[in-house]
């Protein structure tokens, strides 16, 4: 029973993983919270570690739960290379989630008839995926260092009555 058990769980933890293809030299493992995640590629020049993939995990539900869920993956698994950021490359949805299956049935055996039906539901939702590029960087920018946005237009003069 125990073996049955885990050969069930094994297949779940697998699709909760994040994987990596390394593209350049990995570093010793730092702390995920020291990892930045960038949308768009820093200034100032980086190096690329590896290519790195994740999912939002089977029973994760809520858009922006999903999202979280695949950048902190995205972060640890770089974290665990040496990168000090991830340049985020994009997600796209899975296939499946949730469903409705209906069936009946019916024969008749040895003078008898018989028939039964059920109901089957998959509350499962879809799942999200996400890339992005494990980078290193020798000087990155301090995490307060927020680009300011630019200024609003000046307001139109008023026009002159002369």
């Amino acid at each position: 029973m125990r073996r049955y058990a885990l050969a069930l769980l094994l297949p779940l933890l697998a699709a909760c993983a994040s994987s990596h293809v390394l593209v350049g030299s990995p570093r010793p493992p730092i702390d995920p919270a020291q990892v930045r995640v960038y949308f768009a590629p820093p200034a100032g020049g980086y190096e690329q570690i590896a290519m790195l993939q994740s999912n939002s995990g089977a029973f994760t539900y809520g858009e922006q739960n999903k999202m979280n869920s695949v950048i902190t993956k995205l972060r640890n698994e770089a974290a665990k290379l040496g990168a000090n950021g991830v340049l985020f490359q994009g997600t796209e949805d899975g296939y499946g989630g949730g469903g409705v299956s209906v069936g009946a049935g019916g024969g008749r055996y040895g003078g008898r008839s018989f028939s039964s039906g059920g109901v089957g539901i998959d509350i499962s939702p879809r799942q999200k995926y996400g890339h992005g590029v494990a980078i290193w960087m020798a000087n990155p920018p301090p995490p307060d260092a927020v680009p300011a946005p630019p200024a609003p237009p000046a307001p139109p003069a008023p026009p002159r009555n002369n």
